[in-house]
């Protein structure tokens, strides 16, 4: 081995690192006039989720001990958002409930959802087959039947199988007016609500029903 080469002035050899490790910089509190370093985080809070502030131990547990996620919310929509909450602010539909399961009840109103829908033309407060049937009227002829994703999209939007387009463009201006933000005063939390509203919309769009 020739230790003249050339090669071995090309070779570096790597300094070792200090064996203290660097302390981690953090920054200053968020409080006004506080000095002390932000080494704890607290939520901004709603309408700001993932955002956070920084704050010391001291700052932090003022503004913990305060702290409220609901506020700004007026009652009925601290009950709402507690009630979605428990399904993860997603819509359901009770087992076995479509269109072609059979006439729903007559004689009940909004089919225990909870919210209020509006039925400008009448079509589910009208009577069902069965009592048709029961007095001797002629049976109605089969609907056209939908798609499983139709059918999700008319519940959804609160009308039954048999609505037409007039009913669902009226139904769906309806309920946008209401879940929009600037119908409640600015208060997004029906938003959720809205979307899926917007999708079944689209949905029964794509589908030719409106």
């Amino acid at each position: 081995m020739d230790l003249n080469s050339r090669l071995f002035d090309k070779i570096r050899i790597k300094k070792p690192s200090c064996d203290e490790p660097k302390a981690a910089t953090q920054g200053q509190c968020e409080t006004p006039g506080c000095q002390n370093p932000g080494l704890y985080r607290a939520p901004k809070g709603r309408k700001a989720e993932g955002q956070y502030w920084r704050f010391c131990m001291d700052h932090v547990r003022a503004y913990n001990a305060t702290y409220n996620y609901f506020d700004g919310m007026n009652d009925a929509a601290v009950q709402a958002y507690q009630k979605d909450a428990i399904i993860g602010h997603r819509p359901t539909w009770a087992m076995g409930m479509n269109g072609s399961a059979g006439a729903r009840d007559p004689n009940k109103t909004a089919t225990e959802r909870d919210w209020a829908y509006v039925d400008p033309l009448g079509i589910l407060r009208a009577e069902g087959v069965g009592a048709k049937r029961a007095r001797g009227a002629e049976p109605e002829p089969k609907r056209p039947r939908h798609t499983a994703a139709a059918r999700k999209a008319l519940d959804v939007m609160g009308l039954d199988e048999g609505a037409d387009a007039a009913a669902i463009k009226a139904q769906y201006k309806a309920l946008v007016k209401r879940f929009h933000p600037d119908a409640n005063g600015g208060d997004r939390s029906f938003e959720e609500r809205l979307r899926d509203i917007i999708r079944a919309h689209d949905t029964l769009r794509a589908a030719g029903l409106c």
